[in-house]
């Protein structure tokens, strides 16, 4: 199992400086992969293939590009570059978004999400294995007149989907190479997520997924700080359907209840429940919150375990 970690610099004079900064740290302590999170700030595949390309110890990617406001040529694009910059280590994240950023940011409806998200699969799939695409969905149309493919990039890119529920679940298990639950405790993977992404992979005839767990932790003294911290900072996520369900399915109340908070051996243990309920890597976020020497000592537990 590979254990990784997502790169958000606090306060940074310049966001490309400091993630390549922070990913050298990264790789120096043992972590295996970095990912970079999408909202409306930084372009997260562009960033992906600047850090993989000036840190080559690490495996980068996405998590996740919502498939709202966006197309699969675009995409594919994108993601190709990233994948020919950083030599076969980019790995694309796709993710339905949630109706308030795509309604008030993009002014578009958040309709039919698992639609969109099995049709974007599609062709992005055609797109990043061919270089070329003849889709004609109900939602997506993504045909390619002229060549659409990046030499350097002919391996393919992997596609995982930041999925939980049972219908994008199973899109995932279809159409994807794994998924990125965040949120989602061992309980709730081990007894409703990876059974449902397993079967629907199995029926589809594709191999076992990639679950990469997205955990929120830190390796601290200070545990109320930290829980405070993050009972604050994740508040956003219990008001969206489907992170409230699966924290619940977690047996949380709170986003903060599923953090990973505590000493080396707290932490340690953790990480074991989540490899236990079938995560087959572990990306840890949030280790920021309490500043570098308690992100710096995370990432060392978190290098030791990777190796």
């Amino acid at each position: 199992m590979t254990v990784g970690v997502s790169l958000n610099p606090i306060d940074p004079t310049n966001q490309i400086d400091a993630s390549v900064q922070l990913a050298k740290e990264a790789a120096a302590a043992g972590l295996r992969s970095a990912w970079f999170g999408q909202t409306f700030g930084a372009d997260s595949p562009q960033l992906a293939a600047i850090v993989g390309r000036e840190v080559p110890e690490l495996e980068v990617g996405t998590s996740a590009i919502p498939v709202f406001g966006r197309h699969p040529l675009v995409v594919s694009s994108q993601a190709q570059t990233a994948q020919a910059a950083t030599h076969g280590r980019y790995h694309l994240g796709l993710a339905l978004g949630t109706k308030l950023l795509t309604e008030t940011g993009f002014g578009i409806p958040f309709e039919r999400p698992v639609a969109r998200l099995r049709e974007f699969l599609t062709a992005v799939r055609q797109l990043t294995e061919t270089g070329s695409a003849d889709y004609h969905g109900e939602l997506l149309t993504a045909t390619t007149p002229i060549p659409a493919r990046v030499p350097g990039a002919e391996s393919g890119v992997p596609l995982l989907v930041a999925a939980m529920g049972p219908q994008a679940l199973r899109a995932s298990g279809e159409l994807a190479d794994g998924i990125l639950p965040y949120l989602a405790g061992p309980r709730a993977l081990g007894e409703h997520i990876v059974p449902a992404l397993t079967a629907a992979a199995e029926a589809a005839g594709r191999p076992a997924p990639r679950i990469v767990a997205l955990v929120h932790g830190v390796v601290t003294d200070d545990v109320d700080a930290v829980r405070s911290t993050f009972t604050e900072s994740l508040a956003f996520y219990e008001q969206i359907p489907s992170y409230a369900r699966v924290i619940g399915l977690s047996g949380g109340r709170r986003a903060a209840d599923v953090a990973v908070i505590g000493d080396e051996k707290k932490v340690a243990a953790e990480v074991q429940r989540y490899r236990d309920a079938g995560a087959t890597e572990v990306v840890f976020s949030g280790t920021e919150v309490t500043g570098a020497a308690d992100r710096r000592r995370t990432w060392e537990l978190l290098g030791e375990l990777a190796g």
